[in-house]
């Protein structure tokens, strides 16, 4: 008999971010284990996208007990902070139902950088939020660190991710270094990513945007020179992780940052910023550089050794990551 977890999440099942990866990722080794990971998403109610940012759902979650009770669960997991994820923290703790959550995005300041919303203001909500949580998964050490450093109080865990190499294969071995210099970043192409510090070198190398998002247009035609490729899946996106001389992270709001890890398991090194992220997945001077200036740390990836870099990368695995998962559910009653 399969233990059942339900996943409550803002997020679309086809859409492509973090939270959505991670879940599908660890969903086969979930049921290897004897465990089936259901959801609730904005797929079962109204939604709108929201304004300025589709890629975000607003939902308008009727009747969440239901669903809640109908799924049957023996653990019951928030993903995220958002209409759906706050239905289902009241109804949960009206019930006296236990669960747990995890801190994916760097919510607050997100939140300021889309709509200018102080940062106080969404501690406030995101701290509330979480601290309704039997344990708190967040992604690195250093996060753990950060949400204690602003009030956050319960049990907060350190909650890994992993690459999926089976998936994530080149189709050949890319000769490098690229005539021209070859960077690249992966994810979506939104303010709160900074990608003008990447694209204001547009001059010095050939830089490749995988992605797509609401900042599409705007960086399109202030920088001309630079590449925007759109989503790029499977063995395409692979190709372009492989291909590329150099990955360059330029996002200051994250928490994690995947695409790292997938960049660095095909030999690619990794160029970005001392913040959460870079700092929990970078070996400075092995499998990247961090600094306050992007064109240094990327020519200084240029003489990296990629084959010390793909095998440093073993040990981000999906299977760390569901262990981590399912050692901290917490049971409903």
């Amino acid at each position: 008999m399969q233990t059942t977890i339900l996943v409550i999440t803002d997020n679309l099942p086809e859409q492509i971010n973090g939270v959505v990866t991670t879940f599908k990722n660890i969903e086969a080794l979930a049921s290897a284990d004897g465990y089936n990971i259901v959801y609730i998403d904005p797929g079962q109610f109204s939604y709108i996208d929201a304004p300025g940012y589709p890629e975000v759902k607003l939902s308008w979650p009727s009747k969440i007990g239901e669903k809640i009770k109908a799924a049957n669960a023996d653990h019951i997991h928030i993903a995220t902070e958002g209409p759906i994820g706050l239905a289902a923290n009241l109804w949960c703790w009206k019930h006296g139902w236990r669960f747990n959550t995890s801190y994916h995005t760097k919510f607050p300041e997100f939140i300021k950088q889309i709509y200018h919303v102080p940062e106080r203001l969404t501690y406030s909500y995101v701290r509330w939020f979480h601290n309704h949580s039997g344990k708190i998964l967040t992604t690195t050490q250093t996060m753990v660190d950060e949400l204690k450093s602003h009030a956050f109080t319960g049990t907060i865990v350190a909650w890994t991710r992993g690459v999926d190499r089976t998936n994530l294969s080149p189709s050949k071995d890319w000769p490098h270094p690229n005539q021209h210099p070859t960077v690249l970043y992966v994810g979506r192409v939104s303010k709160e990513k900074n990608l003008d510090a990447l694209c204001e070198l547009q001059n010095l190398y050939t830089i490749n945007i995988v992605g797509d998002g609401p900042d599409r247009n705007r960086l399109e035609d202030l920088y001309p020179g630079v590449n925007f490729l759109g989503y790029k899946q499977g063995v395409d996106l692979a190709d372009c992780y492989a291909q590329a001389d150099v990955f360059c992270f330029p996002s200051k709001a994250d928490t994690f940052g995947i695409v790292i890890i997938e960049a660095l398991s095909v030999g690619t090194p990794v160029a970005g910023y001392r913040v959460p992220g870079p700092i929990d997945i970078l070996e400075e001077g092995v499998t990247g550089f961090m600094g306050d200036s992007l064109q240094d740390s990327i020519d200084k990836c240029m003489l990296l050794d990629r084959a010390k870099v793909k095998a440093a990368s073993a040990k981000w695995t999906w299977q760390n990551c569901w262990t981590l998962f399912k050692n901290n559910l917490v049971e409903i009653i």
